[in-house]
C-alpha cells in the first residue's frame, strides 16, 4: 500500500464533497449550470485518470476518482435534462 494512494484519494474526496453539494444544487433548482463541453470532458479525463490508478495498483485513488467522474457524469446529465441554468 503506497502512502501516495491515500493521498490523492484524500485530496479527490474534498473535491467529491464540493461536487456533491453542486449536483444536488443542480437538481434541487432543475437546472443544468454548468456547460456541456466542460462537464464531458471533464468526465472523459477523470475516467482515464482512473483506470491510469488502477493500473498502477493505487485502488483507493481509483475509486475515488471514479466517482468523481461519476458526479461530473450526473452534471452532464442535468445539463441535458434541465438544458439551461
Amino acid at each position: 500500500m503506497l502512502w501516495q494512494d491515500f493521498v490523492v484519494a484524500a485530496a479527490n474526496f474534498l473535491f467529491t464533497l464540493s461536487l456533491v453539494s453542486q449536483v444536488w444544487h443542480g437538481f434541487k433548482a432543475k437546472k443544468g449550470f454548468i456547460l456541456l463541453r466542460t462537464s464531458g470532458l471533464t468526465v472523459i479525463g477523470l475516467y482515464a485518470i482512473a483506470l491510469c490508478f488502477l493500473t498502477l495498483s493505487l485502488f483507493f485513488s481509483a475509486a475515488v476518482t471514479a466517482l468523481n467522474g461519476t458526479l461530473w457524469l450526473c452534471i452532464f446529465i442535468q445539463r441535458l435534462v434541465y438544458r439551461k441554468a
